[in-house]
């Protein structure tokens, strides 16, 4: 069955680079850590002399070490408190023995000079060995934010909190979704007219209403945001669920079984859910588009992840005014990201759709 729809979805060109799209930003989004090249927790080295630089932008970097804490697992979502103090400099120069730099005021003006003491760089011998140490030429290939930080670095900070909402979302959105679905498409009577109930009345509540709504009850943050639109997708499994397993269990497989004696719910979850891999795996792609957006309209609003944590969806609220200056590309570029992303879900579920249905050839 898989090698089957394998190759009918392989066959899908749309599907594929929605695919593809996809495991790239996830790649990055994990390892983000590796691949930023500002790696401060959350990507927040504020530099405010070098705000809204346009990409490519090229800075030096003075690095004066300081003394940091063991690493530790969580380094490797946050990122690892940095180990020098980092000052945009104009220029530097080697002195009797000394080091000596300018502050970096403005393109090509520079600033003030900075204190810079020898036994704060103990592996500069001399005018190679300190630019070698502790002078970096880097390159903002996204430019820079309103704030100084690096946008690379933050965009691909930002590619996880978009994948992780849409997956523990869509995650909340199935468990609850295919219990009471079932439940109720199963047992019938009572149990079917309660959990219907519930199904219009959440059905009729708009659903970025109903997600602002939960946000607010379980208050803003990271976590928060999470369970707040899982909570609000799961009707759609549930009238999916309902209605596949109302028609299953008439089938002369689930008579059999029930004259064999086995137990309702080993029926319900060993021989009729099973059936119904494929709607449920186009109906989660279709919910993990839709909770991106989510995410995306409550970080806008300011009600999803809090700062400094990197957002698409906060990124273009802080800088969506600078769309009508020369620096439109800061809520351009997450903007885009969280049109790709979306798009590349949708076309990841229609393929799923064609691949999964016996009818097309």
């Amino acid at each position: 069955m898989s090698l089957s729809f394998w190759k009918k979805y392989r066959k899908n060109p749309l599907g594929m680079i929605g695919l593809g799209f996809i495991l790239l930003t996830a790649f990055f989004g994990i390892f983000a850590v590796f691949f930023a090249p500002d790696k401060s927790p959350n990507a927040n080295a504020i530099q405010l002399q070098i705000s809204t630089r346009l990409p490519g932008f090229q800075a030096w970097i003075l690095k004066e070490p300081i003394a940091t804490e063991p690493v530790s697992f969580s380094d490797f979502f946050t990122g690892r408190p940095a180990s020098f103090k980092e000052y945009v400099i104009d220029s530097w120069y080697w002195n009797d023995g000394k080091p000596y730099a300018f502050d970096y005021l403005d393109e090509g003006i520079p600033g003030e000079k900075l204190n810079i003491a020898v036994a704060q760089y103990p592996l500069a011998q001399d005018s190679l060995s300190f630019a070698k140490a502790y002078i970096e030429n880097r390159t903002f290939y996204l430019g820079t934010d309103r704030f100084g930080r690096d946008m690379l670095s933050r965009m691909l900070l930002g590619a996880r909190i978009s994948l992780a909402v849409g997956l523990i979302a869509v995650a909340i959105s199935l468990l609850l979704g295919i219990v009471l679905g079932s439940l109720a498409g199963y047992f019938g009577g009572w149990v079917d007219k309660a959990i219907m109930w519930l199904i219009n009345v959440i059905w009729s509540l708009p659903t970025l209403l109903l997600v602002i709504a939960l946000t607010l009850v379980l208050g803003k943050g990271f976590w928060q945001i999470f369970v707040a639109v899982g909570m609000s997708m799961w009707v759609d499994v549930a009238r999916l669920v309902r209605g596949q397993v109302m028609s299953l269990k008439e089938k002369e497989f689930v008579e059999s079984a029930k004259v064999l004696g086995i137990g309702h719910g080993s029926i319900l979850f060993r021989h009729i859910l099973p059936n119904l891999t494929g709607p449920l795996t186009v109906v989660a792609a279709a919910n993990f588009a839709s909770a991106i957006l989510l995410e995306a309209g409550l970080s806008f609003l300011g009600l999803g992840v809090q700062a400094p944590v990197a957002s698409w969806g906060q990124m273009i609220k802080e800088h969506f005014g600078y769309i009508v200056l020369d620096s439109a590309y800061l809520a351009l570029v997450p903007g885009l990201a969280i049109m790709l992303l979306v798009m590349s879900f949708n076309f990841v579920g229609n393929a799923l759709r064609d691949s999964l249905d016996v009818r097309l050839k």
